[in-house]
Order: C-alpha cells, then sequence, then structure tokens
C-alpha cells in the first residue's frame, strides 16, 4: 500500500487554512486505498484535533529536524511527503528529496525555500515557472474538503426578494485577529433585514458578538465552530468571510461573498477577486471605511447582484481540484516506485 505523510502545523495565531486544505487532499488520498499519516503540531486547537481523529488520521509530533524527519518517513514507510508550511526550515524538503522520496509542496506564491517534485498553488490566477518540476497553478487545483464539494449545487444559485437574506460570517477555525466583532458591527450598521449566523472561535468572542445589537431589522445567531459550516454556507445567500483558503469553498458552491483582508499574504488573493469580479470587498480588517457598510447593504437588497457574484464563482471553481492534484502525485510515485 502507498504511504503519503503530510507535514503541516496549524494554532490560535497561525490558524487552521493549512490543515483543512491538507485534510481535503488526505480524504482524497484515503478514498484510493492510501495510507495517510500527519506530522504536525496542532497547537492544542481542539476544532483541528478532532478534523483528523472523526477521519481515523493519525497524528504524529514534528520531527525536530531534517534527519529526524528522513528517519521518521523510513519508520513510517513513507513514499512521499506533502509539505504545507510558512514556517518549516527549507532543508526539511531538500533532506527528503535527496532520500529519494517524492515532495510535494503547497504553496501560497512564495515558494519559501522549499525543495519539491512537485508545487501546488491553488490561488486565483498563480503560475508557477520552475523548470524541472511539475507546477500545478490556479483554481482548477483548489483542495476542497469532501462535505463541500458533496454540497456543490448542479446549477449556480438563483436569488430571489422573497426572503430576508440568510448570512454566514466565519473567520477560520480560531480567528485570531478578532474579526466576527468588528463585521457583525458593519451587519448592524446596514438597518436593513438580515438573519446571520455569526460564528466564534472562542467562548470569549462568543460573549463579545451576543452582547452586540442586530439593529432594527437584523438577526444574529451566535454559534462555536461547527463541522456543519459547509451545511449553513449551502443554504446562505450571503457569506462574510476572511480571503483566504475558504474562499474557493465559497466559490464552489456559487455563494455570493463579502470579503476582508486580514493579514498581509491574503492582499493579493483579495486584489484578485476583486479585479475578477468574484466577490465583492469589504477592505482590510480594522480600517473599514463607511463603503463597507454601503456594500453589505447592497449585498444584502440586490438579490440580482448576488445572483451575479453566485454564477461567477460557480464557474470559477468545479470542485475536482483535489483529485487532480492526487493524480499528479500518485502519478510520480508509481512511476518512481520499483517495478
Amino acid at each position: 500500500m502507498t504511504a503519503v505523510g503530510i507535514r503541516c502545523d496549524a494554532g490560535a495565531i497561525t490558524g487552521v487554512g493549512h490543515l483543512v486544505r491538507c485534510v481535503a487532499l488526505a480524504e482524497e488520498l484515503l478514498a484510493r486505498d492510501v495510507e495517510v499519516r500527519f506530522l504536525g503540531d496542532l497547537g492544542g486547537v481542539e476544532w483541528a484535533t478532532a478534523q483528523l481523529t472523526r477521519r481515523g488520521l493519525p497524528c504524529d509530533p514534528p520531527p525536530a529536524g531534517p534527519d529526524d524527519l528522513v528517519a521518521t518517513a523510513g519508520r513510517l514507510g513513507l513514499d512521499a511527503l506533502v509539505i504545507d508550511s510558512y514556517t518549516l526550515p527549507p532543508a526539511h524538503s531538500v533532506a527528503v528529496r535527496e532520500s529519494g522520496r517524492t515532495v510535494l509542496a503547497i504553496v501560497d506564491g512564495d515558494f519559501r525555500g522549499q525543495t519539491a517534485d512537485i508545487y501546488v498553488d491553488q490561488n486565483l490566477d498563480s503560475v508557477i515557472t520552475t523548470p524541472g518540476v511539475l507546477g500545478l497553478a490556479g483554481l482548477d487545483y483548489a483542495l476542497l474538503r469532501s462535505a463541500v464539494r458533496q454540497l456543490r449545487p448542479l446549477a449556480p444559485p438563483a436569488h430571489g426578494a422573497a426572503r430576508t437574506p440568510k448570512v454566514v460570517a466565519f473567520f477560520g477555525g480560531t480567528d485570531a485577529y478578532r474579526a466576527a466583532p468588528q463585521v457583525a458591527a458593519l451587519l448592524a450598521a446596514t438597518a436593513v433585514p438580515f438573519d446571520a449566523v455569526v460564528i466564534g472561535a472562542t467562548a470569549e468572542l462568543r460573549a463579545e458578538l451576543s452582547a452586540i445589537p442586530a439593529g432594527p431589522h437584523g438577526r444574529f445567531e451566535v454559534i462555536a465552530p461547527t463541522d456543519d459550516l459547509p451545511k449553513l454556507l449551502a443554504g446562505a445567500d450571503l457569506a462574510v468571510s476572511a480571503s483566504g483558503t475558504s474562499t474557493w469553498e465559497l466559490l464552489c458552491l456559487g455563494l455570493p461573498a463579502a470579503l476582508v483582508w486580514v493579514v498581509d499574504n491574503q492582499i493579493l488573493g483579495y486584489e484578485r477577486m476583486m479585479a475578477r469580479g468574484y466577490a465583492a470587498g469589504l477592505g482590510q480588517l480594522g480600517h473599514f471605511g463607511p463603503d463597507a457598510v454601503t456594500t453589505l447593504r447592497t449585498l444584502l437588497t440586490d438579490p440580482e447582484l448576488r445572483t451575479s457574484l453566485a454564477a461567477k464563482g460557480w464557474a470559477a471553481v468545479d470542485g475536482h481540484g483535489t483529485a487532480r492534484v492526487c493524480d499528479a502525485l500518485l502519478g510520480l510515485v508509481k512511476a518512481r516506485s520499483p517495478r
């Protein structure tokens, strides 16, 4: 049986984006009878740990150095290693490749010195031109969880004015920069009808959110992070979220979105989304202006605009990216295996 290791971390500050896309890849590998093992530090984030436990995915502590990583790969019988990290020293990927194992690196523009046989950059309009490697770039390679892919509609949703718009606002599994309360305040300031589910990543955030009035015509339901998020999104009229890895899930579902850029590595993706007209933009977290409230009010009151955004997003991400990446990885592993 082919065995693949996945080296990624999660944490209260780093978030869970790396883990979520690696879980998506792991699901597809498991479906192909590949043994998958995570190597990483999940930072004590209970939701992150639950994602692996629920899927029966074992997780070992991260090896301390390059030699330890190679030794662990040998002990576990790994044929390939997937790396998804902004902080892992490049010497780790070099050592694993030199041991004869296939390395796939998931990147976001900057390779950060990682050496790999396959690079995957799932970001909008990304390009990989490095000679001698396989570059899988663009939304055709978006790594989406099965729970999202299964809910993709057969056609982009059409929006009408018959019901109060349902909104889902979420900012990852940790919301380290406390975006949810700021966005809830923006929604309340629209002073138009909405029915919003707002996800508070911590008990402290949920308490703060519960104290925010929803305005004269709005309603807030504050909940903890949930595995039912894809179902909530599939039934919504609008999502408000950070311009991160979850953006591709929203596009695949054909869900109109208002995006915020929270950290600097989201700026490029945010700008590309705005340029393509795939979502509406609220600007930088902590620096919202009056236009942010106007944008939200327009989205909530203009079903034709939401229908247009739904159609563009749905056409941009077809949900088959995870399978394409697995095809490439397993194809290279098979080509290198002894006959």
